[in-house]
């Protein structure tokens, strides 16, 4: 037996002697070191949320992610934390508001029967989806190189994000038992899944099949499409009303991302698309 399956092992007995007792939340780190011992802890709360053999493995593997580290540990280090208007928000990462709009424009219409079938059944017009989409993966161009697991479990890991989002790390582990992720899939910096980025927890509670081949993919642009729609609608989104900040609708961008300067790049941008 190797090392490796060795700790496996270990992981599965251990967690399998806890599935009869209320689950203890992992204990949340603050250095790089107490990494491995927080997989150990996280595992046995897997176990108990039903993570089978593939999950646990894949937690197994699982390695800090510098990337994520680096943005938990120095909240500066992400350009969404410091406050910029609408227009420097997408300048951030496009080279001009005009071009982001002319790109989204041209997705809108390559992709105008998808949008209304969209729209007419959540209510979430297609200038708003495809805003989230551009300034998240630039039409689906570009959707991550971080490992999916160990970005999902180094965010659950840290402290200042402790509990948030262990419920989001043992979803990916359960996406991994399902099949629809590998331990080597790749994504965002802190285990965003495809098309829109979605963290594994929402995608588990809102995926819906966009292109009707009885299966949801967040990596195929119409499932991820139409589950952020169904994500709006379910946190309150109001069909045919305004979306322009103040409004409520505008207040329920903050269940897609919690800033500020998202909500208001992504509200302004869409705006600008529907004219």
């Amino acid at each position: 037996m190797t090392p490796g399956q060795t700790i496996l092992r270990s992981m599965v007995i251990a967690s399998a002697m806890l599935l009869a007792t209320p689950a203890l939340a992992a204990s949340c780190i603050t250095s790089k070191g107490q990494f491995q011992a927080y997989k150990q802890q996280l595992a046995q709360q897997a176990a108990n949320a039903g993570v089978g053999r593939r999950g646990l493995q894949a937690l197994q593997q699982a390695k800090l992610s510098g990337i994520t580290w680096k943005f938990e540990s120095s909240p500066s280090s992400q350009s969404s934390m410091r406050y910029r208007s609408p227009e420097q928000f997408l300048k951030s990462r496009f080279s001009s508001v005009n071009s982001f709009v002319s790109g989204a424009r041209q997705r809108l219409n390559q992709n105008a029967r998808l949008f209304r079938s969209i729209e007419k059944r959540y209510g979430v017009p297609g200038s708003v989806l495809v805003a989230i989409w551009g300034y998240e993966t630039g039409w689906g161009g570009y959707t991550g190189k971080t490992p999916v697991v160990s970005g999902a479990v180094t965010l659950a890991s840290y402290c200042r994000r402790s509990p948030r989002f262990e419920d989001d790390a043992i979803a990916a582990l359960q996406m991994v038992d399902q099949g629809l992720l590998t331990g080597n899939s790749r994504g965002g910096p802190s285990g965003e899944l495809g098309h829109m980025q979605f963290l594994a927890g929402n995608w588990s509670r809102y995926a819906v099949d966009g292109n009707r081949d009885g299966r949801t993919d967040p990596n195929n642009a119409a499932d991820a499409l139409a589950t952020a729609a169904n994500m709006l609608r379910r946190n309150g989104w109001q069909s045919g009303r305004p979306f322009g900040e103040g409004t409520a609708n505008f207040r329920v961008l903050s269940a897609w991302n919690d800033s500020g300067n998202y909500q208001r790049a992504i509200a302004y941008a869409a705006g600008l698309i529907q004219q």
